[in-house]
């Protein structure tokens, strides 16, 4: 079978990423005084417009950028995209671990429209047009690189074994102002079309 020199051809020619704290990640809100929230701005600035706040004990907050000095994380509020104050967000150091998908990773695609989401190591795809199915997973391939992101993943698939490369990028889903951090390259078999998308660790 072809499939596991594929996966390791495209980890090795996919550039490495290896950021100190990698992103995205999920963060829970901190520090925040008793009746405030924290507030969510257009741009990484203290006097930017306000577009949306988070609740002083908001927890699972998905951080997928920071601004270059590290001090502002890039969040979702609504179909749009803000900054909040990395002062006031904890990290998690929840991510993609070894051989492991974190439960709850929701990746989708426009153009067919198609989602793809990790439930307790079985991968649940869904079409608008198909019944839904769960695939089983086989293999979440890291790179032995620490804190690197990127996996590569066999599963059951469609009429034959089904891949996908998940890898750290700038992502947009073409429907809203949504910011992603993960981006995903999905076959759901060894003949069908390639599916591009976008992936987040909250849905």
């Amino acid at each position: 079978m072809r499939l596991p020199l594929i996966l390791a051809a495209a980890l090795a020619l996919s550039p490495a990423i290896a950021p100190a704290q990698p992103l995205p990640q999920l963060h829970d809100v901190t520090g925040v005084a008793a009746g405030d929230v924290l507030n969510i701005r257009a741009t990484p600035s203290a006097s930017a417009e306000i577009i949306g706040t988070l609740a002083r004990d908001a927890q699972g907050i998905e951080v997928v950028a920071t601004n270059p000095e590290g001090t502002w994380g890039q969040v979702n509020t609504g179909e749009t995209a803000g900054w909040v104050n990395l002062r006031y967000m904890d990290a998690r150091g929840v991510h993609i671990d070894n051989f492991n998908l974190p439960d709850g990773l929701f990746c989708y695609g426009t153009e067919p429209f198609w989602s793809l989401q990790n439930l307790g190591g079985a991968l649940h795809f869904d079409t608008p047009d198909t019944p839904a199915r769960d695939l089983d997973l086989w293999m979440a391939q890291d790179s032995g690189i620490a804190e690197d992101l990127r996996r590569m993943v066999q599963f059951a698939g469609i009429g034959g074994p089904g891949m996908a490369f998940i890898y750290p990028n700038a992502c947009n889903d073409g429907m809203s102002d949504r910011a992603f951090g993960l981006s995903i390259s999905l076959m759901t078999a060894p003949s069908g079309p390639m599916l591009s998308g976008c992936c987040t660790l909250s849905r």
